[in-house]
């Protein structure tokens, strides 16, 4: 293992309520720096009070790429590695020693595990650690780091090492769609700036123009990555759910699952469609399907809830009104060993306990209480009390 001169550099405005948990996380490089772009709080007193070398500075237009570059300008030249967070992030200790015994002297850059939030359900690979000269950050949003150094590109992974993303969750997005429109314009053969573009307008409903953008996505040359294409498919269904237009979001959810069949992410849509449309037999199905999937595919697309209680939940409601009691009792008894405490869920699996309870009661000796009530498959879902139901009371 040899000793390596690293420092750790990043962007602030206004985000005082981390330094010192950023800072305590920090702590093991040699030196960090930071740009602060125009905090009103206290941000950069604490942040020097605490040992950062800050650098006020003015970004116009602004751009994340020219604002983590400036960071970037301001660590010493005989730096080692760089090691490039934000203040809402924070590294699991150790992460130096780790990094140390995975780097050598012929590496250009490093990866390590980045957890998009706890319990960590969510992670992918972090590549934000590299050698001081021959880096720059491109593109105004989503911006990432090009390599133009003269020796060849050498990546290691450093497995041990954890990132954990802990956000304000109040903090605006409203600069994103403005940066990624200028970013498609400034590489429009980008496909990662394509997707991007039309997954904010779906997220911002603007359906007409994520669809649009989408699809354009989809027909790219380098749209070849499976999971990211299953993706772009479900903010398609769920830009035609906004448009109320079911039947073409449930054509694209099945375009999304047959696109990648070892992901979760489609089918929980789609049995959430079931649920929404009260089209049991489409919930019951897309929930079984979800639930075959076991293993996890480390993408920063993966979603936590795909991997919660929802997938069981939904099958437990689907099959109460399916008439599959026992079924749905075995769903709704997984769905609370996966939320443990959750009131809604605890109510569902009482219910279904009841009506096995009082079927056995009625039942003549040469029926069993799992068969189908098809009279209950012909009312509506209620949504009060006395009815399963996915309405969080949280």
């Amino acid at each position: 293992m040899g000793h390596y001169k690293i420092y750790v550099y990043a962007i602030s405005k206004n985000e005082s309520q981390f330094v010192d948990r950023w800072m305590d996380a920090v702590g093991e490089a040699d030196g960090v720096v930071v740009a602060d772009t125009g905090s009103e709080d206290d941000t950069v007193r604490k942040l020097r009070a605490r040992g950062a070398a800050v650098y006020e500075e003015t970004i116009e237009p602004w751009r994340f790429d020219t604002a983590r570059n400036r960071a970037l300008n301001h660590v010493p030249a005989d730096a080692d590695i760089c090691v490039s967070t934000d203040l809402d992030e924070v590294f699991v200790p150790g992460w130096r020693r780790q990094l140390e015994e995975a780097w050598n002297d012929g590496c250009t850059q490093a990866r390590c595990w980045f957890f998009w939030e706890e319990p960590a359900r969510t992670k992918f690979l972090y590549e934000k650690i590299h050698l001081r000269h021959g880096f720059r950050w491109v593109h105004p949003v989503h911006e990432v780091l090009e390599y133009s150094g003269d020796r060849a590109e050498n990546v290691v992974f450093v497995d041990a090492m954890k990132l954990y993303h802990k956000p304000d969750p109040n903090k605006s997005r409203a600069q994103y769609l403005p940066l990624l429109e200028l970013s498609a314009r400034e590489n429009p053969h980008d496909v990662r700036t394509r997707f991007w573009l039309g997954r904010e307008y779906v997220f911002r409903a603007l359906y007409d123009q994520g669809v649009e953008t989408l699809t354009a996505y989809l027909a790219m040359p380098g749209a070849v990555w499976d999971v990211e294409r299953s993706a772009a498919m479900r903010y398609i269904a769920a830009a035609y759910r906004g448009k109320k237009d079911q039947d073409s979001a449930l054509a694209w959810l099945f375009k999304a699952a047959a696109e990648c069949g070892d992901i979760r992410e489609p089918w929980l849509d789609m049995a959430r469609l079931g649920y929404d449309t009260h089209n049991w037999p489409l919930a019951l199905f897309a929930a079984h399907r979800g639930l075959a999937v076991t293993r996890i595919r480390d993408t920063y697309l993966t979603q936590a809830d795909a991997w919660g209680y929802l997938l069981d939940d939904y099958a437990a409601i689907a099959c109460y009104w399916l008439g599959f009691y026992d079924k749905g009792l075995g769903h709704a008894a997984k769905a609370c060993a996966l939320a443990p405490g959750d009131a809604r869920l605890l109510n569902n699996l009482n219910m279904i306990e009841q009506k096995i309870s009082s079927l056995s009661s009625k039942q003549p000796n040469n029926q069993t209480a799992n068969q189908p009530d098809n009279q209950s498959t012909k009312q509506p879902i209620d949504q009060t009390t006395d009815q399963p139901n996915n309405q969080s009371t949280k």
